[in-house]
């Protein structure tokens, strides 16, 4: 299913029951839903499982546990309690090695202050693995993917090129030095951007990039704003390895999908080389936070998380609606 069929599919989904507790459900495509307990006080549920990424049974369990805490953090959350979601062949691999899926994970977990609470399995002819994540937020602090303004700065926190790589990795085409860094991307968490964020004023937009990709989930935010951002591809991160895969044309079919999609979204007006704007579309796993700032915060942002030894990149600008996304040079102070 591709980001088109998704689209069509989500239009159909109507709310059973209107409850004015609901902060945040699906209009806007947010990261996880909202529920408010209390004047204070508000539930972030979010859900998210996929096939194996790695080989490793324990280091996938620990990224698909990163992937699933991250929509936690991209609302401003906290994730406290998770519950397990597993499909197993039990009848082709070893039950060790969904103990190790599970050990991996927990282990995330456990770092993370999570409680897993429990969870359930089936039988399956494929590996599958993710958590159901339950985290709060303050109402008035919730952040959303649909709320950027003009002038805000454009951040993300971690280099793009997942997808490719991940096949790489699956077909056996990666060097064990980008498959090395494939895997520390995918296993770093956004906790700590979140919580420097949190310690400021906040983000005025924020999301996470994952299967959508960069420009994917980035169109969430532009159309939900109803903005215009330019993205200046040169920086924009990207794994070691990537642009060298991109470059065959070593591309996942979700990150296909994603190209067809969103590029009519897309003015190019730097007439970048074909491999470098289809990694704009990867689709991406355990993806970093992409969030706004206004302009007068921005220096207090950089500051922040280079004092804390984390990574930041300034990759574009918001504009005036309508909506629309723009790959242009970005310069400071622009």
């Amino acid at each position: 299913m591709g980001p088109a069929d998704l689209t069509a599919a989500l239009a159909h989904m109507a709310p059973a029951l209107f409850d004015a507790r609901v902060l945040v459900g699906n209009a806007t495509h947010d990261d996880a839903g909202v529920f408010r307990l209390t004047e204070d006080l508000a539930l972030v549920q979010t859900v998210d499982f996929f096939t194996p990424v790695v080989d490793d049974p324990r280091t996938f369990g620990a990224v698909a546990a990163n992937n699933s805490l991250s929509d936690v953090y991209a609302m401003g959350g906290t994730p406290l309690t998770a519950l397990n979601l597993v499909a197993f062949p039990a009848d082709r691999l070893p039950l060790a090695a969904l103990g190790a899926m599970l050990d991996g994970g927990r282990e995330v977990l456990e770092a993370a202050g999570v409680n897993l609470l429990g969870g359930h399995s089936i039988d399956d002819p494929e590996p599958k693995m993710g958590y159901a994540v339950t985290g709060v937020v303050h109402p008035d602090h919730i952040w959303r993917n649909s709320t950027a303004a003009a002038g805000d700065r454009l951040y993300l926190t971690k280099p793009i090129g997942t997808g490719v790589l991940v096949k790489g990795i699956k077909d056996g085409t990666a060097d064990a030095d980008w498959v090395a860094a494939t895997v520390a991307a995918l296993l770093a968490s956004n906790g700590p951007a979140a919580q420097v964020l949190r310690g400021l004023d906040g983000p005025s937009a924020c999301t996470d990039v994952t299967g959508f990709g960069l420009l994917g989930h980035l169109w969430e935010m532009a159309e939900g704003a109803g903005l215009s951002v330019v993205v200046d591809p040169s920086r924009v991160p990207l794994l070691p390895g990537a642009q060298l895969l991109a470059a065959r044309d070593a591309f996942p079919g979700g990150s296909r999908n994603n190209r067809r999609f969103f590029e009519p979204h897309v003015t190019d007006r730097l007439g970048i080389d074909d491999a470098r704007l289809g990694l704009l579309y990867d689709a991406v796993t355990a993806g970093g936070l992409l969030f706004a700032v206004p302009d007068h915060a921005g220096d207090a942002v950089e500051a922040a998380f280079g004092a804390n030894g984390l990574p930041l990149h300034r990759v574009g600008r918001f504009g005036d609606g309508p909506a629309a996304m723009v790959l242009d040079h970005v310069a400071d102070g622009t």
